[in-house]
């Protein structure tokens, strides 16, 4: 035995022996990223001398920050100092963002210097004149392989003479604050309180967070602003573990930013939305946001939201052939009163976002009483059309006036905005981040292009001609579209027990039962040719004054129906951003959605695409996790996540596949959509690998 082992550890050392030429070799070679140690000027007994290491990676490498991010690490530095030397803490400039597959690097793609403040020793404890090296150790990249560097890096401080380079490398590095900044935690996210004055420009905010595994880096970051705080709002880490301090950089874009130093405190909530940065590295440009909102608005009138108030302008446009001049005014009076109608619930709803409200897009289906009022008005116009009782004011087969146009502008403005859809979605979510003008311009072509075909007709005469010609049938076909107006009161009806249960729901019908014997009174009185007079303006406002009292003193602090909110056949747990975070770092795949009662696109896309057996069994078969956000009442936590991911409103779908960041589904899902994505998530199981993981690292 001992015969074969000698001859064998003969042969490792002469190997050994071997290589050591070639490991001393790779010790010396070049690297891809020069670097050299500078000092701004001679050593001076007694005084703070600043020392820079000069980077100066080669084309395609790049090098990274103290906090490299997602992947890679920072540079190391191991002093070799004259005694009573001491070096401080690195000082870098301002990294950029590198995103590769998910992942989120913070870099330096071209040359740039780390400055290092040095306190020279006393004459009488060492020579100025000493010898300074430093042992560093930095990793060198391109976007697909990664080599670990180093050098022993030294100078001769005597030798050193100032130079203009180093204003240059100083004006890089972003200044202090001078004064502290606050942070919390709320619902799973960082909060950072930075002192920034409000007339400041702020760019293209990105926050660089200094501690390693605190915040998921390619998150979607958030900004608002307080007076003279700029708030941040950041994703955690999973299991991150929060600090006594956090430091970091508020970059501003182009190279610039400031340092800052933060401490747990109070931390406001922003009023006035800034802009979404992170996933989203900016707004699209304003004609693009106007086309999105103009389309969008166009394909309300064939979503199924809509439907319940495509009765009433399948019968204004059926009558808009009755000559160009009724047909060009109301075709204009239509369009003021929808143009109108989406510019005023845009200016409510950033009035109360200004005011810190977290509401959003159709945030007045989620008031109980604005519901009760809808349901009114759906049952008055049901009536109507069903001949109980003729009213001008919402005469909408009859008359043929603009007052009546502007008035169905109005309803049907206010009735098919609580969905978003295909366009609108981006338009809507960048109108909460943009100035007020700009948003209320976004509002506006919302409405012209809901208006857009009513309009066309009005003012084309071979698109009116393409119309049936008026008669006797419109009187009924305006009682036949009764019916899907009833359906949708009685929709409101459930919606009204979905937001305040039993009681609430049926006082809320008795409203409504009231509101028919009122008007069926108004229409006998009209019928026998008899004024109406003050008696049913009387009635009308003693209904609806008891039902105001009466409402307000129904509880609508818990909604009807069960607020597990599991399917049919997916079993989907209520969202919150906790739950979100357990259910990702459980490495299996996630699908959350947001809905809402009275978004009837998002009850289509359950219908078709969520809650049926075909995805019940991927899902199972793929263990996807599923998340629910029920919407239908106001909730802050919600409202916030929807606007951090670009969102004004319901319906947004969100497939997070294991290690990977969100992809943002279709509004308008199709029946496989999901049973493809849990497919392949099955298969990679199965497969044994990872291949989100893979592909982003």
């Amino acid at each position: 035995m001992r015969a074969r082992t000698m001859p064998l550890l003969a042969a490792i050392c002469v190997l050994l022996c071997a290589l050591v030429p070639g490991l001393a070799f790779a010790q010396d070679r070049p690297t891809h990223i020069a670097a050299e140690l500078v000092a701004e000027g001679p050593a001076i007994p007694g005084k703070p001398l600043t020392l820079a290491i000069r980077f100066d990676p080669e084309p395609g490498w790049h090098g990274y920050w103290k906090n490299p991010g997602d992947a890679g690490y920072g540079m190391e530095l191991d002093w070799d100092l004259p005694a009573g030397w001491t070096a401080g803490e690195p000082q870098y400039p301002v990294p950029t963002k590198l995103v590769i597959g998910g992942l989120m690097n913070h870099v330096y793609k071209g040359p740039y210097a780390v400055l290092v403040d040095v306190a020279v020793a006393p004459a009488s404890e060492a020579r100025a004149s000493a010898p300074v090296a430093v042992d560093a150790q930095w990793l060198a990249c391109t976007d697909e392989i990664c080599v670990p560097e180093q050098a022993r890096l030294t100078l001769d401080p005597a030798k050193a003479s100032p130079g203009r380079t180093f204003d240059t490398w100083r004006a890089a590095i972003p200044a202090l604050l001078d004064q502290p900044a606050r942070f919390a935690v709320r619902s799973g996210r960082l909060t950072i309180a930075i002192p920034i004055p409000a007339s400041m420009a702020v760019g293209r905010p990105h926050v660089f967070v200094g501690e390693r595994d605190l915040v998921e880096y390619a998150g979607i970051q958030t900004f608002s602003t307080d007076g003279d705080l700029l708030i941040a709002e950041l994703p955690l880490a999973r299991e991150a573990v929060v600090p006594d301090e956090i430091g970091g950089i508020l970059a501003f874009g182009d190279g610039d930013g400031v340092r800052f130093a933060a401490h747990e405190g109070p931390v406001p909530a922003g009023s006035a939305p800034l802009r979404q940065a992170g996933g989203q590295e900016s707004i699209a440009p304003l004609w693009l946001l106007l086309l999105g909102a103009l389309a969008g608005g166009l394909l309300l009138n064939v979503m199924p939201c809509v439907f319940p108030i495509l009765s009433l302008k399948a019968l204004s446009l059926a009558r808009a052939g009755e000559s160009d001049a009724k047909a060009r005014a109301e075709g204009l009076a239509y369009s003021a009163g929808v143009i109108l109608a989406t510019v005023m619930l845009g200016v409510l709803l950033l009035a109360l976002r200004s005011a810190g409200e977290m509401v959003g897009w159709a945030f007045q289906l989620q008031e109980p009483a604005v519901v009760v009022g809808l349901l009114v008005l759906a049952t008055a116009i049901t009536a109507n059309l069903a001949g109980l009782y003729e009213l001008p004011a919402l005469s909408i087969t009859r008359g043929g006036e603009p007052a009546s146009a502007f008035a169905t502008g109005l309803l049907a403005a206010f009735v098919a905005t609580p969905c978003t859809g295909p366009f609108m979605a981006a338009a809507m979510g960048a109108a909460l981040l943009l100035p007020a003008i700009e948003a209320i311009v976004l509002f506006a072509a919302l409405g012209l292009g809901l208006a857009l075909p009513f309009l066309l007709l009005g003012f084309v005469p071979p698109l009116r001609r393409m119309l049936p010609r008026p008669g006797p049938w419109m009187d009924r076909f305006r009682r036949w579209m009764a019916l899907p107006m009833g359906l949708t009161a009685l929709a409101l009806v459930w919606l009204c027990w979905r937001l305040g249960g039993d009681a609430f729901a049926l006082l809320a019908l008795a409203l409504a039962a009231a509101s028919v014997a009122v008007l069926l009174f108004v229409g006998r009185r009209q019928r026998a040719g008899r004024p109406v007079g003050g008696t049913a303006l009387a009635m009308l406002a003693l209904l609806v004054a008891g039902s105001v009292l009466a409402l307000s003193r129904i509880d609508t602090g818990a909604p009807g129906a069960d607020s597990g909110l599991e399917g049919e056949f997916i079993a989907a747990r209520p969202f919150s951003e906790t739950r979100l975070a357990a259910a990702r770092a459980g490495g299996k795949p996630v699908f959350v959605w947001f809905t809402a009662d009275w978004c009837l696109t998002c009850k289509v896309n359950e219908r078709v695409a969520i809650e049926r057996e075909a995805t019940k069994a991927a899902f199972e078969k793929a263990g996807v996790v599923a998340l629910v956000g029920d919407w239908t009442r106001r909730d802050p936590e919600i409202t916030r996540f929807l606007s951090r991911h670009g969102a004004a409103g319901v319906p947004l779908y969100l497939w997070y596949a294991p290690g990977a960041q969100a992809e943002v589904l279709p509004q308008v899902l199709a029946a496989d959509d999901l049973v493809r994505l849990a497919g392949a998530s099955s298969t990679a199981r199965e497969a044994g690998r990872a291949p989100w993981r893979a592909e982003t690292r």
